[in-house]
């Protein structure tokens, strides 16, 4: 189920998510600074686990979104992480707002 290119395999109800590149410039062409760039929101999910088991039935429950998807997450979710110098957030799927 897990990675497509990565060699990483997240455990559980975790996913891995290539944030989006930090916007350069407003819509207006202003260039916006290094120290004033948001942290991205938004990213693409490159792995996932294998989903959680229920507390109480015990059955696995698998994970709704799947490699591919484009999802928004709150803005300090999230472990950041650097593999092979391309920087990647482990967050569990509660940590995603939606999928867009």
């Amino acid at each position: 189920m897990a990675s497509s290119k990565l060699n990483i395999q997240p455990l559980a109800d975790r996913v891995v998510v290539k944030a989006n590149e930090a916007e350069t410039t407003t819509k207006s062409g202003i260039i916006i600074p290094d120290s004033a760039k948001e942290k991205p929101q938004k990213g693409e999910i490159v792995a996932i686990g294998e989903g959680k088991y229920g507390e109480q039935s015990g059955t696995l429950i698998p994970l709704k979104v799947k490699v591919g998807d484009t999802v928004l997450y709150g803005k300090y979710s999230g472990t950041e992480i650097s593999i092979e110098g391309t920087d990647y957030l482990i967050m569990r799927e509660s940590d995603i707002l939606a999928i867009v």
